[in-house]
Parts: structure tokens; sequence; C-alpha cells
């Protein structure tokens, strides 16, 4: 069974971008969050895999910390089944230390485990080490949902 391509657009627009999925239930169908938050990216120097957390294969330079990127327009693009980054998204420089960065991941928390929602490869590999800043650029960041 697949979902339908109207499905994932509604469903990663309510996740994304805080907006309702409608016709769910009733016209109102699935509302958004009072509050939208962010959602926070996080490097990682292996893939998590589906039963991975935020923390799996993470990222370990000095002065290394999530980024929250806000669910709305203004940090996600959503197109058909597609999502990606709508700002560039960017990392503390690195203090000290060496990772080689293969994955990022979309998840619920700052800090610790959370829960990791979406993961996603590099186009190629960043090696980062002192001195370093992790940064995407518009659209870098891409998931698809099909």
């Amino acid at each position: 069974m697949s979902a339908t391509n109207a499905f994932e657009t509604a469903l990663l627009t309510l996740y994304f971008n805080n907006t309702d999925h409608a016709n769910v239930g009733d016209a109102s169908g699935i509302q958004n969050s009072a509050t939208a938050g962010s959602f926070y990216v996080s490097l990682h120097t292996g893939d998590p895999g589906d039963a991975g957390d935020q923390t799996t294969s993470e990222a370990t330079y000095g002065d290394y910390a999530r980024v929250a990127v806000a669910r709305s327009g203004a940090g996600w693009t959503v197109s058909g089944s597609n999502v990606s980054n709508t700002a560039a998204v960017t990392f503390p420089t690195a203090a000290s230390g060496t990772n080689t960065i293969t994955h990022f991941g979309i998840g619920s928390a700052s800090s610790g485990a959370g829960n990791l929602f979406m993961s996603g490869a590099l186009g190629s590999s960043l090696a980062v080490s002192a001195g370093v800043t992790p940064s995407f650029a518009i659209g870098a960041l891409d998931v698809n949902l099909d």
C-alpha cells in the first residue's frame, strides 16, 4: 500500500508548517498546534537508521549543538512529498575535535535522545574540525516522504 501524493503533502504541511490537515474526520480535520515550536536539526557521522534517536551517531565536535528551525513556512518549504529548509541552517563553529558528517536528522529535542522524525544523507560528507562552521544553504537539507 502506498500513501497518495495529497496525503503526503498534507502530512508534511501539518508537521513542518503547522497547517491544518483538512477533512480528516470532519471538515476541520487534524488541527495545528496552538504553539508551533521548532524542530531541531542534528548532524550525524553515520546513518541513524529507522530505529535511531537524535543521539545515534550524533556529531561530537567541541561546541556542537543542534539548531532550532521553526515549524512554519519561514523554516521549511513543502512541495509535494518533499520538505527542505527555507533558510540557511548554520551550526556552531567547531572549537575542537574532528567529525566527518554524513547525515542530518530532524527531531523533537534541543538535546538528549529526543525523537528522530526524519533523517537523510548529505550529498557529500562534510569534514568538521576546529574553526569550521557547518552550514547548509536554502534547500540543501532535503527529505522525501515517498
